[in-house]
């Protein structure tokens, strides 16, 4: 198979697409032919992004979600059918980290609330409606982005490591439970990758968590968009309900 036609004629919806992994994972993907529909909260960076990548000649259109409300969500699904007909692929990548350094007795619950909302109930949002559409066709795939966080914990991180540990529940529960209509439901567990979300992270708990890493280095977003593009191709047929690696050698189960 061609890689570079490997999207020919689908459509994807990528969130947190502004910049980051979002963002690398949408340009792989065009470039590998797909049609996008990039949702963030940061308007003017997808305005930007939707202009400079028509002007290339890629399909793409953008809009402004909260995956924290459902109906949004919902609408946001229906317009991307409006203009396309169709949903082949889901990538989930919004998500926050909230507070860092900060030992659970003194973690503010309005933190741990917000943190549920984005990284958790977003993730069960985007599922529930690009399933809907997805289902009646017999295929389709999702990539939920989760993190290393959920798997191992990361101290002084608790909305993090637990909302990034029910991602991973989200997608052994899905990939279960649709592991008979075409449809993959796949997870990405990144350690520390050098994107903008980081940017604010305190650089004791940064520290921490690059010193976990076997291959003493943050990873790219170019790395999370190469695997990922495979996780959502026809290629990544026979895996569904499983949290890939991508963390230098941190967690290797």
């Amino acid at each position: 198979m061609d890689s570079k036609k490997r999207y020919a004629d689908q459509v994807a919806v990528i969130t947190g697409a502004a910049d980051g992994i979002g963002k690398a994972i949408a340009q792989r993907m065009a470039a590998e032919g797909a049609n996008l529909a990039l949702w963030d909260l940061k308007e003017a960076q997808l305005k930007t992004l939707e202009a400079e990548w028509q002007a290339k000649g890629i399909t793409v259109t953008t809009s402004v979600v909260n995956i924290s409300e459902e109906e949004e969500v919902e609408k946001a699904f229906q317009e991307t059918m409006d203009i396309y007909g169709r949903v082949d692929i889901l990538v989930n990548s919004a998500g926050i980290v909230g507070p860092t350094q900060t030992k659970i007795t003194n973690y503010p619950t309005e933190a741990f609330d917000e943190i549920y909302r984005v990284n958790l109930r977003g993730a069960f949002l985007t599922s529930k409606y690009a399933l809907k559409w997805m289902e009646p066709s017999g295929t389709g795939r999702i990539l939920l982005i989760a993190s290393i966080a959920g798997k191992e914990g990361n101290p002084n991180m608790v909305g993090y490591s637990a909302t990034k540990a029910g991602v991973i529940g989200l997608v052994k529960g899905l990939g279960k439970e649709y592991a008979t209509t075409g449809i993959t439901i796949n997870g990405l567990a990144p350690a520390v990758i050098r994107t903008p979300m980081n940017a604010d992270t305190a650089p004791a708990q940064l520290e921490y968590m690059a010193s976990k890493i076997p291959m003493q280095r943050l990873g790219t977003v170019e790395e999370a968009a190469s695997i990922a593009c495979w996780i959502c191709s026809a290629e990544a047929s026979f895996t569904t309900g499983f949290i890939y690696d991508l963390s230098g050698g941190r967690a290797t189960y």
